[in-house]
């Protein structure tokens, strides 16, 4: 089928590419033209300069996928829903918040528009291996969109079947599924990726502690703001961390896709001297810890991964420094450097 792909980034130009091979018709445009030239070049899609020229380019009733970063989606909606009919379809491929999903969703229901919302994994390997979608809409505009969703999933061969699962395979098996009306394939995605912040921070930590194994070699500071540790016999391990992530990869109860990425990341530079420790998050993991807030349910390991990505970017010096200072006020600690 036709469709139109608004931004053609990482993402994005890897997902046009991925519905042209299945036979895809695409009309892509992207803010940096030389962008959309490279795509057009090498044939995986027919570019447009500009939204006015990619609305033109597909045939009515629409279907429109924007993958633009979170904080440009208002301002792309806005400029395109003036260009189209009804009926047509507005696809958000991005991790936007899912209320405001649901709030444009209404809004664009009164003029006869769909708006769908898609929660997208697979990163930059999502060309090759295929992206999981999970969606939020009305079921007539996830019917339209079925062979989009269905050429852009990674299928029912990118793992067993579940044990209990017979017969056709189901959406979900092939990667795509229909969760719910506006916003909730924005919701799915969200806890996916508040999960993801819990599980990525369980392993670097156990690698840390792995890696400060050999510390009862190292001569240590003997003062009274030093604890001392009292069998330095216990701790006298030097872990090669790239061998222990690859071993791991193989039959253990924590092997996983993530598992695979910190093994390759290993042996690359086991020291990991190419990176600072400066972890961003894009918003999925504070929407999750607040709706866990607001639904009253703990999610106490996903809170914990959030904070330690604000404190990777030294957005707790001053509290830490709050800290020595009332140490050194109440007891007279004087500040021990590392």
């Amino acid at each position: 089928m036709q469709i139109g792909m608004i931004g053609l980034g990482r993402m994005g130009a890897n997902m046009a590419r991925r519905l042209q091979r299945d036979g895809h018709d695409v009309v892509g445009y992207d803010v940096v033209a030389d962008t959309v030239e490279s795509l057009t070049s090498e044939g995986s899609i027919t570019g447009a300069s500009s939204l006015d020229d990619l609305v033109g380019k597909i045939d009515a009733p629409r279907s429109i996928w924007i993958m633009v970063p979170t904080h440009f989606v208002p301002s792309t909606v806005k400029g395109l829903v003036p260009l189209l009919d009804e009926h047509d379809i507005v696809i958000d491929g991005g991790n936007s918040f899912y209320r405001d999903g649901i709030d444009t969703a209404a809004d664009l229901a009164e003029r006869g528009i769909h708006y769908v919302d898609v929660g997208v994994s697979g990163g930059i390997w999502g060309l090759e291996k295929g992206y999981s979608l999970m969606i939020g809409a009305d079921d007539s505009a996830v019917e339209r969109l079925t062979p989009v969703f269905t050429s852009l999933a990674p299928g029912v061969e990118a793992a067993p079947r579940s044990p209990g699962r017979t017969g056709d395979p189901a959406p979900e098996e092939e990667g795509w599924l229909h969760c719910g009306p506006s916003g909730a394939g924005h919701f799915v995605k969200m806890i996916h990726n508040g999960i993801e912040y819990g599980i990525m921070a369980a392993i670097s930590e156990g690698f840390a502690i792995m890696e400060r194994a050999d510390i009862g070699s190292e001569t240590r500071k003997r003062d009274a703001e030093t604890t001392p540790l009292r069998n330095p016999e216990y701790f006298q391990f030097n872990f090669d961390l790239a061998k222990v992530a690859e071993v791991w990869r193989r039959g253990t109860v924590i092997r996983s896709w993530l598992i695979d990425l910190t093994a390759a990341a290993l042996v690359s530079d086991g020291e990991l001297s190419g990176y600072e420790g400066f972890v961003s998050d894009s918003g999925e993991g504070r929407w999750t810890v607040n709706a866990a807030v607001e639904e009253g349910v703990p999610a106490s390991v996903i809170a914990a991964a959030l904070y330690q990505r604000f404190s990777s970017r030294d957005q707790g010096d001053f509290g830490d420094k709050l800290l020595s200072a009332m140490r050194e006020q109440f007891g007279g600690h004087a500040e021990q450097p590392s």
